[in-house]
């Protein structure tokens, strides 16, 4: 049975996710964390449950995404996963962490990468790889097609979407993922996003004003 601890990180309000099941492995989805509060707010909880932390996996890598990478990765001596076409966003991290105002953060690479031809795994947990760019060059979802839960990143919200106007971004592009990859999942999948609170296919095919199938 796959588990999912949501904290909100960072002054961007980013969701990091926490997934683990019952064998006591888990993985870290977008590791943005970035002081020492949030560090030991997502190290307590790990400790706290007796996990082992196998891996980070990257929906994609926007400063606020990142910011913890390094922090994970050294404490758990976790692997960092992302998608290839988001290597250059990665890279970017140190000039966007000057940009935004985050001294602490310190740059990190990756240690594999994602594709859609390979589900990514940990403990007895399955999920299809999703290339859904748009917001950003290599953006990924992944999804649990057994208890139909979509961690979505940064490209479809409650009732919004993702910015295209970033590095590598493109609207029409966004568009398309969401039509063709995120709203060809069944209606009662659980999406949850980079911001911001959970929503389901069903509800952003009807009412999300920017991508919505049957708004007149």
């Amino acid at each position: 049975m796959l588990s999912i601890e949501t904290f909100e990180f960072n002054p961007f309000q980013e969701n990091t996710y926490l997934l683990y099941d019952e064998t006591g492995e888990a993985v870290v989805i977008d590791a943005g964390n970035y002081d020492r509060e949030e560090d030991k707010e997502l190290s307590d909880f790990i400790a706290e449950k007796g996990l082992t932390l196998k891996a980070i996996w990257n929906t994609h890598s926007h400063i606020d995404h990142i910011l913890g990478s390094y922090y994970v990765k050294d404490k758990y001596k976790a692997p960092l996963f992302i998608h290839p076409l988001d290597e250059q966003t990665l890279r970017m991290g140190k000039i966007s962490a000057q940009m935004y105002g985050f001294p602490r953060f310190t740059e990190v690479t990756a240690d594999g990468f994602i594709s859609e031809e390979e589900p990514m795994k940990f403990g007895n947990q399955s999920f299809k790889v999703l290339f859904v760019p748009g917001h950003a060059p290599g953006h990924v979802a992944f999804y649990h097609a057994q208890q139909k839960i979509l961690l979505g990143g940064d490209v479809l919200f409650f009732r919004s979407i993702g910015r295209s106007d970033l590095p590598g971004g493109n609207h029409n592009t966004l568009i398309e993922s969401i039509h063709n990859k995120i709203f060809t999942l069944p209606d009662e999948v659980v999406v949850y996003p980079g911001h911001g609170p959970t929503t389901t296919v069903k509800d952003e095919k009807a009412e999300n004003p920017f991508c919505a199938l049957t708004l007149k």
